[in-house]
């Protein structure tokens, strides 16, 4: 996995400043080697960075960017770009960012990269980025069940407007963000000006560290954190998992976001299992799962990345940051509540405990 090329998918909802910011990162000399798959050049202005164009739909900025434009299917697009990597008949680059439309599920673009053989050889999702804007991002959803998916998903949540919106609103949103996704960076983004360096190299592995950041990648506390702040408003026990948080009449009340924690190690087979067991019936229910597994079959970590009813084959990482060998594992769900995980997962990895297995 760590010799594939990053993906950042890009994600928002319409018109909450992904156009601005797509122009802000094209022209930033970190973005070098950088192969970008967007709609259409004309939606984000590119003529005054335009340097060469390279192939049909695609053009060298000066920045050093590689822009594509996607004319149909993000599979072919994906695999035409690579094969003219292969042939030389575009400069070499070593990461890519994609642009959805502001109604896209990012989901299947996640599948796709998984399940394809070309391209999940070839391409590894680096982190999905979702832009919320501030003066609108309330109602938008409240409105919108696509905007509480981006958001829910987001590795990064970057949010923009924040200039022109009011104070109190921007920190009630900030706040529900900080709710529906916790482990996420939330960054506020004036006319789109981030760096890169905020927003990439979310995931596992990066070009630097030899050892996966395990704890940067799930920040497994930050929802462990925010069950307790919860538990302690309504005076509730924060030791006590048999209770459970909702806000009604919101889109985001149907999403929950946990962490899973084992201390010992777990049989792989009854995890799996268990898993699987899970995606089959109630797949498009789990949002996202990603997580590090402590395997006794295992001398090495073992990193799993799900999307709804696609589960990536587990990878064997290099091994553990620190002295942290739990399992940890991230759920982010919709319509599931984390009791029905839990008692699922415990239940199987205590018959197999049982068993010796």
């Amino acid at each position: 996995m760590s010799d594939s090329l990053p993906v950042t998918v890009l994600t928002g909802f319409l018109g909450s400043g992904k156009t601005t910011l797509l122009n802000h990162l094209l022209s930033h000399p970190d973005m070098g080697e950088t192969a970008v798959l967007i709609n259409e050049f004309g939606a984000v202005g590119l003529d005054h960075l335009l340097v060469q164009h390279v192939a049909e739909d695609i053009v060298l900025l000066q920045s050093g960017c590689l822009c594509c434009t996607v004319r149909g299917d993000m599979v072919n697009a994906l695999r035409d770009l690579f094969l003219k990597r292969v042939k030389g008949e575009v400069p070499e680059f070593t990461r890519v960012v994609i642009e959805t439309t502001g109604l896209a599920d990012p989901a299947p673009i996640i599948h796709t990269l998984m399940t394809d053989p070309l391209l999940s050889s070839r391409y590894r999702l680096d982190g999905i980025v979702t832009t919320i804007d501030a003066a609108n991002g309330a109602a938008t959803l409240d409105n919108h069940d696509e905007a509480v998916k981006q958001a829910a998903m987001a590795d990064r949540l970057l949010l923009t407007k924040t200039d022109i919106a009011d104070y109190t609103a921007v920190e009630v949103l900030h706040a529900r963000l900080r709710g529906l996704n916790p482990a996420a960076p939330l960054i506020r983004v004036v006319n789109g000006a981030v760096e890169p360096k905020d927003i990439l190299d979310a995931g596992l592995f990066n070009d630097t560290d030899k050892i996966p950041d395990v704890h940067k990648w799930l920040n497994a506390e930050a929802y462990a954190d925010l069950r307790r702040e919860r538990d302690r408003k309504m005076g509730l026990d924060p030791d006590d998992h048999s209770h459970h948080h909702h806000d009604i009449n919101r889109h985001d009340s149907r999403v929950q976001a946990f962490v899973f924690t084992r201390d010992e190690a777990v049989s792989w087979p009854a995890l799996a299992f268990a898993l699987e067991l899970l995606i089959s019936q109630r797949g498009e229910n789990l949002l996202r799962i990603k997580g590090i597994v402590n395997a006794r079959e295992s001398a090495q970590p073992l990193a799993i990345h799900g999307v709804q009813h696609v589960f990536h084959p587990p990878a064997p990482l290099p091994g553990w940051p620190d002295d942290d060998h739990s399992t940890r594992i991230v759920f982010i769900t919709r319509d599931l509540d984390r009791a029905v995980i839990g008692e699922m997962l415990d239940g199987v990895l205590g018959i197999a405990d049982e068993k010796g297995l």
